[in-house]
């Protein structure tokens, strides 16, 4: 007998999920303005919440665990961003308003290849002198006007101090200028200069100096540079390089040209008619100012008497210096100026935004300082090995950024060649700066600006440097035997690094009574305030938002009868392993562990 065959009936098509409208909420936002915001009555917003177990007041300021709570009663895609986010937003979103801007220049180098005698050249004036008689004020920038044309200068020049602030997120300098001596050639710190503006996506103009000297290479110098990257124009290559001599001030006026064409090229804009912003590049304490930090402008219009805020600090304009100490009445993008109104010293790197009013701009500042205290800031999470795998499968990832260090330039150079050979289809790894000698601050700041691991051979970090790199998020690999070093990385690629346990949390509990049981013990009458608690759970006693106790739950009842798991509003009696000091009002959270997929 013949039997038909049958066809597979096919499973129905899997529906998306409908994507959530998307939605910022700028920091500090009350309840009440949120409501606004999204035309509900925040009565009614603060009574959703109530529902759930939440006690807010609509004056009260939405923070991240508020914003997960929201997202899920609203249906929404909800999200927290800074003022400066949304004003740099608005900036950019109106192209129509967009105007061009004077390029702001960081000068690079080595040390002793002319760096400052270059910057003195191009301002045609001696600082040392200057300074000395007490003529400039010395705001940490200048304005040198060529052909119709601005050119903002930061007078610090340092490698070090221009990837600290792109590590706190600041994007202030538009082009590097790298300064080459003739006679000396590619040096570790220009090697360092390259890597760092290279990676901060900053185009670089080489400024091949002292070329007045008798021993000067240019054809040397040039071929050096070819070997890290840097292909001249009139080899073949993108990039500009101009002869020069800051002593002899030769070719001072082609290298200013060439900065001008290529900010043109760049089309480096701003947007005058957003709230001002900028970022602050210096800060001091005079002692009979105040507070005074050099900020360069880079939307809006800067005016005495608006109100602002810089990282945690606030304040109210009270007067604008340029760099020769004028008065002023207005700094437009790209100006460098002195302002005075802090209401402490702020951070070298912290963003400058002028706010509302001097209440907006207080009630920031208390916010983010509250977030401080609870811990709960925003800290970029940075790429270790063991979580590599998980990111390249999620596609999240495309490139490993390495910071290769070692004790001698023949193991660097060892490593420098055979780790981009184990990149795979999925992921690049990509050496961003490698050298002989101790891990530097240098080494930890470009890691943390540009997500890099740092892998360090035959040497320890100092103890400076660890606790350094833990401040930045940083994570330093060190080896003593190369196998050891590749089979990480491979392993790591390959997802068979030792899986990290995760914690998931069940529920939380609140305790309402304290039961005195004969040879038991202590019993925690509680009421189950959201999700759940189960028997087999791993708990954590919160007592006035710390953390009294954490182990296991050695007996888990309602009314009186054993029970593995008890439901959000629902009575139970809770017995604690190893812990009789459960008093009344502690909240008792439950959670597992389990490995991370």
């Amino acid at each position: 007998m013949e039997t038909k065959s049958k066809k597979k009936a096919k499973p129905p098509a899997k529906k998306d999920k409908p994507e959530l409208k998307e939605l910022k909420i700028r920091e500090a936002t009350t309840i009440k303005e949120f409501a606004e915001k999204i035309n509900l009555k925040s009565k009614d917003l603060s009574d959703k919440l109530t529902q759930r177990g939440f006690s807010f007041n609509v004056n009260d300021i939405i923070d991240e665990s508020l914003i997960k709570v929201l997202s899920e009663e609203l249906g929404l895609n909800l999200s927290l961003s800074s003022v400066e986010e949304e004003v740099r937003s608005l900036a950019y979103s109106r192209p129509e308003e967009l105007i061009p801007r004077s390029p702001v220049v960081t000068i690079m180098g080595h040390v002793d290849h002319g760096k400052t005698t270059l910057l003195d050249s191009i301002r045609k004036s001696n600082i040392a002198d200057k300074e000395a008689g007490g003529i400039t004020q010395h705001i940490g920038a200048s304005r040198v006007y060529h052909k119709d044309r601005f050119i903002t200068f930061i007078d610090t020049p340092g490698h070090e101090a221009f990837t600290r602030m792109r590590a706190r997120g600041a994007k202030l300098t538009d082009i590097v200028v790298l300064v080459v001596a003739a006679d000396d050639g590619v040096m570790p710190q220009t090697r360092e200069a390259i890597n760092h503006a290279r990676e901060a996506g900053v185009p670089i103009i080489v400024a091949i100096n002292k070329i007045d000297k008798p021993e000067a290479n240019i054809e040397k110098t040039k071929q050096q540079l070819s070997k890290e990257g840097l292909l001249v124009e009139e080899w073949g290559g993108d990039t500009i390089c101009v002869e020069v001599s800051a002593k002899e001030r030769l070719n001072i006026e082609e290298l200013l040209e060439m900065i001008i064409l290529l900010g043109e090229v760049m089309e480096i804009k701003a947007n005058p008619k957003v709230p001002a912003q900028g970022v602050v590049l210096e800060a001091r304490l005079d002692s009979k100012k105040g507070p005074l930090a050099t900020i360069i402008v880079q939307h809006g219009v800067l005016k005495p008497g608006e109100s602002f805020i810089s990282g945690t600090c606030y304040g109210k304009i009270r007067a604008l210096f340029d760099e020769h100490g004028k008065s002023l009445t207005k700094a437009e993008p790209g100006f460098p100026v002195e302002v005075l109104g802090f209401s402490e010293v702020p951070s070298p790197g912290d963003v400058f935004q002028v706010v509302n009013d001097i209440e907006t701009a207080k009630r920031i500042v208390e916010y983010r300082l509250s977030q401080l205290k609870k811990g709960e800031t925003r800290r970029p999470q940075h790429l270790t090995l063991e979580d590599l795998f998980k990111k390249i499968e999620e596609g999240e990832i495309k490139e490993l950024p390495l910071i290769i260090k070692g004790d001698v330039f023949g193991s660097v150079e060892v490593l420098r060649d055979l780790l981009p050979n184990l990149s795979s289809d999925k992921i690049k790894l990509k050496i961003i700066h490698s050298a002989a000698g101790n891990i530097t601050e240098s080494d930890v700041l470009l890691a943390s600006a540009s997500k890099a691991i740092i892998i360090g051979y035959n040497l320890k970090p100092s103890a400076k440097i660890v606790e350094m790199a833990k401040e930045e998020n940083v994570e330093i690999r060190a080896y003593n035997v190369i196998y050891e070093l590749i089979d990480d990385i491979k392993n790591a690629l390959r997802g068979l690094q030792e899986p990290k346990l995760r914690e998931v949390y069940l529920g939380k509990a609140e305790v309402r009574r304290i039961f005195q049981i004969p040879k038991v013990g202590p019993v925690a009458g509680c009421f189950v305030i959201d999700g759940k608690i189960t028997r087999n759970a791993d708990v954590r006693v919160i007592r006035n938002n710390e953390i009294v106790y954490q182990g296991k739950i050695s007996s888990l009842k309602h009314l009186k009868e054993n029970v593995s798991e008890i439901s959000k509003d629902y009575e139970c009696g809770i017995a604690l392993q190893k812990f009789k000091d459960i008093q009344e009002g502690d909240i008792i959270e439950a959670y597992i562990r389990e490995k991370a997929m």
